[in-house]
């Protein structure tokens, strides 16, 4: 790559980013506390999630090199022009130790040189929006040298850093924070967290994200030409979070060639960050396999602002919520279905940890089947207590000296 065009890259993208500080994320302490040691840390996630602005407000505090690959000058960038990439930044600005790569993926044998500046004892900070790239580079070349953080859209409590709301726990229980904390929760929950779509509202942007991961991330990447097949899927995805999915009912409705091609479509969307499949539990890993999944979208914003979706159930949008801030949680998530269903379960090391439900409302009609689902699991992995989330509803009762716990999605969100 002309060296000339590099350079000027490097000092382009080396300014001052504006809004650095707008909001401070959630996992932003952890990774300070991994500043002096000495692994690479990867931070990934779907595109515009709040990758770059995570590692300049690293940088901000910790100063050193910084590049984004994911930049159309940089097509034609080389694992050989590494080296006099690393010329350009000596000459700039002078020696650093600390290296910041933004969606390293994009060059092809980028972990060689990574590794390289790890043994020179270098910190590197790297960002990838290809789960899949990322792991089978790092599993062949940099095993046991880096820890990898998942980063997400903003959760709940992000998203009331940018409203500016500040509240403690125990204020929570106060009726005019209540509704205050409930409006905030309605307008997080049809808007989703992707920061940009939120400080500008443009639904334009959704639709050109949507379609840049669909597009760069998903098509280009595993060479696939079937644009059509792919929408439709996404499209029947949006509009069926949280049901049952099974890969043999979506061949023969999409007129797919086999279900195993069905399956490595959702493998592509889940390494793009786009779509995760939840498996129904069961101790053989051969059933666990074969049973149907369910599917939810990385972002609640996606699913009502694309015009996917061909109405707001608002039940099922809650429950996508959950799921993603479990998975920000890093849990092990499954669902569990026999007579009722439970839609959580959480697997810690190799035991059932909790059984949680989600339900915007309880009633007359559902009550009944909601609480059944839940005791179903409770009962089976032996558990004393329960979860059930709701929009608003606060409650506690004992079946069988088994506690159940009603209670708000809002204060659930900000524990």
């Amino acid at each position: 790559m002309d060296k000339t065009i590099l350079k000027e890259i490097v000092i382009n993208q080396n300014k001052t980013k504006e809004n650095i500080n707008l909001v401070e994320r959630d996992i932003y302490p952890q990774i300070e506390s991994y500043t002096n040691n000495p692994f690479i840390i990867i931070i990934s996630g779907i595109r515009r999630c709040g990758k770059s602005t995570l590692l300049n407000q690293i940088k901000e505090k910790h100063q050193g090199y910084y590049l984004n690959f994911d930049d159309e000058r940089l097509i034609n960038f080389k694992l050989e022009d590494f080296q006099t990439l690393y010329e350009i930044f000596l000459e700039i600005f002078g020696k650093k130790r600390t290296f910041y790569f933004d969606e390293i993926q994009n060059v092809q044998g980028w972990e060689r040189f990574v590794r390289r500046l790890h043994d020179e004892k270098n910190k590197v900070y790297l960002t990838g929006s290809n789960a899949s790239m990322l792991s089978k580079e790092l599993g062949t070349h940099l095993t046991g040298r880096y820890l990898e953080i998942s980063l997400y859209p903003f959760s709940f409590k992000e998203f009331l850093k940018l409203k500016e709301f500040k509240l403690e726990q125990k204020e929570t229980y106060i009726l005019e924070n209540k509704i205050k904390l409930k409006k905030h929760l309605d307008e997080y929950l049809i808007n989703g967290g992707l920061p940009e779509y939120l400080i500008t509202q443009n639904k334009d942007y959704l639709r050109t994200l949507y379609e840049s991961i669909l597009y760069r991330d998903i098509m280009a990447r595993y060479g696939l030409q079937n644009e059509k097949t792919l929408k439709e899927l996404i499209y029947f995805v949006a509009n069926t979070i949280a049901k049952e999915i099974s890969f043999n009912s979506i061949k023969k409705m999409l007129q797919i060639g086999s279900s195993t091609t069905v399956k490595d479509y959702f493998n592509y969307f889940e390494n793009s960050f786009l779509i995760f499949l939840v498996t129904k539990f069961d101790y053989s890993l051969k059933r666990q396999i074969y049973f149907n999944k369910k599917a939810y979208l990385i972002d609640t914003g996606f699913a009502v602002n694309l015009g996917f979706r061909t109405s707001k159930d608002i039940g099922r949008l809650l429950e996508n919520l959950i799921f993603i801030e479990l998975k920000r949680r890093n849990k092990d998530i499954y669902y569990y279905s026999e007579n009722n269903e439970c839609d959580f379960i959480i697997k810690k090391d190799t035991k059932i940890s909790e059984a949680i439900q989600v339900c915007y409302e309880l009633n007359e009609e559902n009550r009944k089947r909601e609480i059944e689902g839940l005791l179903q699991a409770m009962n089976k992995f032996k558990l004393k207590n329960g979860l059930i989330l709701t929009n608003e509803q606060s409650e506690e009762i004992t079946i069988n000296n088994l506690k159940i716990k009603i209670m708000p999605v809002f204060r659930w969100l900000i524990e």
